[in-house]
C-alpha cells in the first residue's frame, strides 16, 4: 500500500491517542478471536472469566465482521449500518454484543491504554518538531517506509491512496497488532482520513499491562540511583540505544537495560525502526525530570 502525500496534506497532518475504547474494541475483537497474536492470551484469559456465557457469541461476532464492516454501526463514516445485511434487531444486537464487550476487554484497562497512547502521540510530536515531519511519518512503525512523497507499507495489498489536500489524521492502537496499520475514512469530521497505526508491547511490557501493578512498583523502586537518573537526564532528548550508551560512558548492554527499566515505569517510551530503538520521555517522565529540578533550585 502507497499513501500519496502533497505539501498541503504535510501541513495538515495531525496527531490523537485515541479514537475511543469502541473503536479500539472493534481492533481487540480479532485479537480475542481464533487468530488473536499470541502475546495477548493471558489478556484473552481475563475477557474469557469477565464475559462467561457470552464467549461464544463474541467470538462469533470477530469471526464474521472485519472492522470496516463494525465501524459503520458506531456511526463512524456514512457507510450505513445497512452494510452488515439483516434486519434492525440483529444490527442492534452485534451493536449491543461489541459495546458488551467493550466493557469486559478494553474498558477496565482504558485509563492505562489511554496514558500509554498519549504517551506515543507525544513522543511522536516530539520526533516531528525536533526532525521535521518526515522522521515523524519514518518512525511510526518498521513496516511503514518514507520515501518522499510517498509512505509506502510493507505487506500490505498493492493499493494507491490520494490525500488530495485533505491532510492525515495519525493515530496509535494497542490491539492492531500483527498488522501495520489501517486506512480509516469518514471518521474526522473535517473529512481527514486516519491512518491507525500499531504500537507494539514487548513481552515483559504486556505482562504487566493488564493490570499487573507488581512489576510496575519494582521497576519504579529499580529507579533509585544515579545512573538511571542520569539516564533520564539524557533521554530529555530522545536518542537510541547507542547514543545513551556513548552519553552515559555505559556499555551498550548497560544502557539497554537502563532504557527497559525506565520503560517499565513508565517514563520512557521506545519506537522501534528496523534494528534502531529509539527513545523519548514520557509525560511522566517529563513531569518526573522537571520536579527534580525543581528540587534542586
Amino acid at each position: 500500500m502507497r499513501i500519496h502525500f502533497t505539501v498541503d496534506d504535510l501541513a495538515q497532518l495531525s496527531m490523537i491517542a485515541s479514537l475511543g475504547p469502541v473503536v479500539e474494541s472493534a481492533f481487540a475483537l480479532k485479537q480475542f478471536g481464533r487468530q488473536g497474536n499470541a502475546s495477548f492470551h493471558g489478556w484473552r484469559k481475563g475477557v474469557r472469566e469477565q464475559l462467561g456465557t457470552r464467549v461464544a457469541e463474541v467470538e462469533q461476532l470477530a469471526d464474521r465482521y472485519d472492522v470496516q464492516e463494525l465501524l459503520p454501526l458506531l456511526k463512524l463514516h456514512s457507510g450505513g449500518a445497512q452494510d452488515l445485511g439483516g434486519d434492525d434487531r440483529a444490527r442492534q444486537r452485534v451493536r449491543a454484543t461489541l459495546f458488551e464487550f467493550c466493557q469486559a476487554a478494553v474498558l477496565p484497562h482504558w485509563r492505562q491504554m489511554r496514558g500509554h497512547m498519549a504517551s506515543v502521540r507525544d513522543s511522536c510530536g516530539r520526533i516531528g518538531i525536533a526532525n521535521g515531519m518526515h522522521a515523524l511519518l519514518d518512525n511510526l512503525h518498521p513496516k511503514l517506509n518514507w520515501k518522499p512523497p510517498v509512505l509506502e507499507v510493507a505487506g500490505e495489498p498493492d493499493r494507491d491512496i490520494y490525500l488530495n489536500g485533505r491532510g492525515l489524521v495519525l493515530c496509535p492502537s494497542l490491539f492492531l497488532a500483527g498488522k501495520a496499520c489501517m486506512i480509516l475514512d469518514d471518521v474526522q469530521e473535517n473529512g481527514a482520513p486516519v491512518l491507525v497505526f500499531s504500537v507494539p508491547l514487548d513481552a515483559a511490557t504486556e505482562a504487566e499491562f493488564w493490570g499487573h501493578n507488581a512489576g510496575s512498583e519494582q521497576a519504579l523502586s529499580a529507579l533509585v540511583g544515579h545512573t538511571r537518573a542520569a539516564a533520564l537526564q539524557m533521554l530529555s532528548e530522545s536518542c537510541t540505544t547507542g547514543e545513551l550508551s556513548q552519553r552515559l560512558n555505559i556499555s551498550l548492554a548497560g544502557a539497554s537495560k537502563h532504557a527497559t527499566v525506565l520503560r517499565k515505569a513508565g517514563l520512557v517510551t521506545t519506537a522501534r525502526k528496523r534494528n534502531t530503538a529509539l527513545h523519548s520521555l514520557t509525560p511522566l517522565g517529563v513531569a518526573l525530570l522537571r520536579q527534580r529540578h525543581s528540587a534542586r533550585t
